[in-house]
C-alpha cells in the first residue's frame, strides 16, 4: 500500500497553497494531492454561472507567493481560475495532483500513527486505500454534488426550466425572456446585472434584503504603485493596505454598526435616487457584518435596476403557478426561467468520514484548535477561509503552520500531534459567529470554540499571524507522541 508523508485533499486555492509551502519548506516530504473533479481550481472551476465573480479584492485574494501584477482588482471568475491554473503550473504543483480520486473517509490508528485513507477513484468509482502520516483537507466548506434547494409550493406545475446557480447550463438561452432570480446574496447579486444584458427583464425575488456595497473594480493604489515600484512590492503593499482597510472596517461595523448602516444606505441611495425605496429593499434587518456583506463593481447591480433590465422585489413565495410565482401579497411574477440562488449545502472534509482508533468522529462534538484543528483528531488540519475577509489569507497561514508544526515533530521526532481539551472558558459557543443561512443550516455538524484562544476561532488575520506564524508550537494544548514513546503535552 502507497505512503505519502502527507495527503492534501483538495486541489482549490487552499490545496495549491498547501503544496506550495510543502515543497517549499519541507522539501524532502512526500506528498500529493487528491482532486474529486477532473480540473484544479476547485470553487472557481465549478461556478459557471454568467457573471461569476470573487467579491474579495485580488490583491488579498491572489497569494502571497506570486503577486497578482493587474491593476483591476475585482475581476471575473474566468480571471481567478486562469490565475490558478498559471501558478501551479509555474511551481510543478500541477504534476503533484492526482485527479479523479475523491477521500470518502479516514481511520487513524495510534498504534502505527498513521491515517488509513479510502478513496474512489476512476469512472467505476472503485475503492482504495493508501496510508499518510498527516491529512490535510483543502476541499473547502459546501458540497460540491449541489446546493442548497429548498422545495417550493407548487414547483412543478412551472413550465419553464428552474435551475440552480451550481448546476447552471451552458447553453441556456435567455434572448427575450423573462426571468426570476430568487435569492439576494453574493450570487443572486451577482447574477442579476449579468443576466439583464441578455434577458428581456430580470427580477430578483428576495425573501430579506441584503447589504450591498459598490466599489470600483480597479484598485487606484495598486495602478500609482504599479508605474514606479517593482510588481512584488506593489502587490504587497495594496495587499496589505486592503487587508488593514478591511479589517478596520469589520471592527467600525461591530462598534458602530448603526452608523455604518446609515452609511451604506446613504451610498444606495445615492446610486438609485431619492424616489427608489430603499427601506424595503436594500435594508436588512440585521447589523453589517453578522452576515458576509455583498461586494458590487462599479455598481453594476444599481446600474441594471436604473437601466430598467432589472428590479427588486421583496416578498414570501406563496406558490409556483405554470408561468411564474406568486407572492404572498397576491402580487404575481411572470417567468420563462427561474433560478434559484438559494445557498450552499455546508460539507466541511469534502464529505469524508473520520474514524481514531476506531471510535467515529462527530465534528460537531469536537472543539477547534485554532481554526485549523479539531480536538481529539490528531494529524489533521482542515482550511476555512475567514467571513469577513479573503479565503486565501486564511489559507496561506494554514499551509505555513502545518509546515511548522511537521518540522517541529520532525526535530523533537514525534510521530503523532493532537489538540486536547483544557481550559476551553465558555465552552460549546457557534464555531462561527454568523447568521447566514448556510451557517445556521448546518450550526450541528460544525465544530464548537471556546472564549479563549487557542480554542477561540478569530476572523483577524493579524491575530492569526501572531499565533499560526509565531507563537510556540507546545503551547500546552497540543499532545505529542510516538510510538513506543510517553505521550507529553508540554506546559503553555
Amino acid at each position: 500500500m502507497e505512503h505519502l508523508d502527507v495527503l492534501v485533499v483538495g486541489a482549490g486555492i487552499s490545496g495549491i497553497s498547501a503544496a506550495y509551502h510543502l515543497q517549499r519548506r519541507l522539501p524532502s516530504k512526500s506528498f500529493a494531492i487528491f482532486e474529486a473533479r477532473p480540473r484544479l481550481g476547485g470553487t472557481w472551476d465549478l461556478f459557471r454561472f454568467p457573471g461569476v465573480r470573487s467579491d474579495s479584492d485580488m490583491h488579498s485574494l491572489a497569494f502571497s507567493f506570486r503577486p497578482w501584477k493587474r491593476t483591476q482588482s475585482i475581476v471575473a471568475g474566468a480571471d481567478i481560475l486562469a490565475y490558478l491554473r498559471e501558478t501551479a503550473a509555474a511551481f510543478g504543483i500541477d504534476c503533484r495532483i492526482r485527479f479523479g480520486r475523491q477521500v470518502t473517509g479516514a481511520a487513524w490508528d495510534s498504534a502505527a500513527a498513521r491515517w488509513t485513507v479510502t478513496y474512489r477513484e476512476g469512472a467505476d468509482g472503485a475503492q482504495r486505500q493508501l496510508t499518510c502520516g498527516f491529512l490535510f483537507f483543502c476541499a473547502g466548506y459546501y458540497s460540491y454534488a449541489g446546493g442548497h434547494r429548498p422545495a417550493f409550493p407548487e414547483e412543478s406545475r412551472f413550465r419553464g426550466p428552474i435551475i440552480h446557480p451550481q448546476d447552471w447550463p451552458q447553453d441556456l438561452d435567455l434572448a427575450g425572456k423573462e426571468v426570476v432570480v430568487i435569492g439576494s446574496g453574493a450570487t443572486a447579486i451577482t447574477l442579476v446585472p449579468a443576466l439583464a444584458k441578455e434577458a428581456r427583464h430580470v427580477v430578483m425575488l428576495q425573501r430579506s434584503p441584503t447589504y450591498v456595497v459598490s466599489r470600483p473594480s480597479e484598485d487606484a493604489l495598486a495602478r500609482r504603485l504599479a508605474k514606479f515600484l517593482p510588481a512584488t512590492i506593489a502587490h504587497r503593499l495594496a495587499r496589505w493596505r486592503n487587508v488593514l482597510l478591511q479589517m478596520w472596517f469589520f471592527r467600525l461595523a461591530r462598534r458602530r454598526p448603526s452608523a455604518v448602516r446609515a452609511q451604506i444606505l446613504r451610498m444606495i441611495r445615492d446610486q438609485l435616487g431619492p424616489d427608489y425605496d430603499v427601506a424595503t429593499h436594500f435594508s436588512p434587518t440585521y447589523k453589517p457584518w453578522d452576515q458576509r456583506l455583498c461586494l458590487i463593481p462599479e455598481a453594476d447591480l444599481f446600474e441594471a435596476i436604473r437601466a430598467g433590465g432589472a428590479s427588486v422585489v421583496t416578498g414570501r413565495i406563496e406558490t409556483f403557478t405554470e408561468t411564474g410565482v406568486t407572492l404572498a401579497s397576491g402580487e404575481t411574477l411572470a417567468a420563462d426561467v427561474i433560478v434559484t440562488a438559494t445557498g450552499l449545502e455546508v460539507e466541511l472534509l469534502g464529505g469524508a468520514t473520520l474514524e481514531v482508533d476506531g471510535a467515529r468522529v462527530e465534528l460537531g462534538r469536537t472543539f477547534s484548535y485554532k481554526g485549523l484543528m479539531f480536538s481529539g483528531v490528531p494529524n489533521l488540519a482542515a482550511v476555512f477561509g475567514y467571513t469577513n475577509a479573503s479565503w486565501t489569507l486564511k489559507a496561506d497561514l494554514a499551509a505555513q503552520f502545518v509546515c511548522r508544526l511537521l518540522a517541529h515533530m520532525d526535530r523533537r521526532g514525534w510521530a503523532e500531534c493532537r489538540p486536547v481539551g483544557g481550559d476551553l472558558g465558555r465552552a460549546g459557543a457557534p464555531w462561527l459567529d454568523f447568521s447566514s443561512g448556510y451557517i445556521v443550516r448546518a450550526l450541528d455538524r460544525l465544530p464548537k470554540q471556546g472564549d479563549r484562544p487557542p480554542w477561540k476561532v478569530r476572523q483577524n488575520y493579524l491575530a492569526d499571524l501572531l499565533a499560526l506564524r509565531f507563537a510556540r508550537i507546545e503551547d500546552g494544548v497540543l499532545r505529542f507522541s510516538a510510538p513506543g514513546r510517553a505521550p507529553i503535552r508540554t506546559k503553555a
